[in-house]
């Protein structure tokens, strides 16, 4: 498996407050990795760091071209998609409205692989309301609408922040039935977490932060059966 995403001894600041400490982690082509651990670990700070929305140092490599001094927008061109934590709708604009803000002007050489109609057929809920504003929509809608924006940037690597918090479990399958779809067509994704709802049945490999570094980094199987791993970073056995 070729290396799609190679960050290497990556280092993160906000302000003075340094939060990521040399961080090396690789994702390969169509490879599922979950990066998960507690609140505060780093998690979000690194999925910043990749999309050029904090202060970092250290190599970020994507499809081999580096990423250092790459605004967002032109890392998105290059075909890394975004969903944070916090969701980011434009409220004030309709779904569909939305939607269209997500299309890539990249030319790639290829026929995009998702389409408004893949949207809309992965998520009912937004044909329904594909005229309401997205302010008005519920948290759960919201989620739905940031995963199907950034499908239509037809990302070859998805970077998606805690996919499922703070949803009713209906909406979380959803996500995960979006998520298993995106892996059969090849998507690579970093999925974060802080513990494996989706990512269990989704992930190959899965990386454990901790105090701003990784401090696990193996096959999902073996993983799961590292219970002392499992009880001092996550805190659960």
């Amino acid at each position: 498996m070729s290396t799609l995403l190679d960050i290497r001894a990556l280092n993160a600041w906000y302000g003075a407050s340094q939060a990521l400490h040399g961080v090396t982690l690789r994702i390969g082509q169509g490879e599922v990795l979950a990066l998960v651990g507690r609140n505060g670990s780093g998690r979000s700070t690194l999925a910043r760091a990749i999309m050029g929305l904090v202060r970092s140092e250290g190599e970020l490599r994507f499809a081999g071209r580096l990423l250092g001094g790459l605004r967002t927008f032109e890392r998105a061109r290059l075909g890394l998609g975004y969903v944070p934590e916090h969701r980011d709708v434009f409220a004030a604009l309709s779904v569909h409205e939305n939607l269209q803000l997500g299309v890539a002007p990249r030319a790639r050489g290829r026929t995009p692989r998702f389409t408004f109609d893949d949207a809309y057929a992965l998520f009912p809920v937004l044909a329904e309301r594909r005229r309401t504003r997205a302010g008005a929509l519920s948290g759960g809608e919201q989620q739905m609408l940031t995963l199907a924006r950034a499908l239509l940037g037809d990302p070859d690597l998805l970077v998606i922040d805690e996919p499922g918090e703070g949803l009713a479990s209906l909406v979380v399958e959803q996500v995960a039935n979006c998520l298993r779809m995106l892996r059969e067509r090849g998507v690579a994704m970093l999925l974060i977490e802080q513990r494996l709802v989706i990512a269990r049945e989704i992930a190959g490999r899965v990386a454990v932060m901790g105090h701003g570094e990784i401090v696990f980094d193996g096959e999902m199987t073996s993983f799961l059966k590292r219970a002392d791993v499992m009880q001092e970073w996550l805190g659960v056995g």
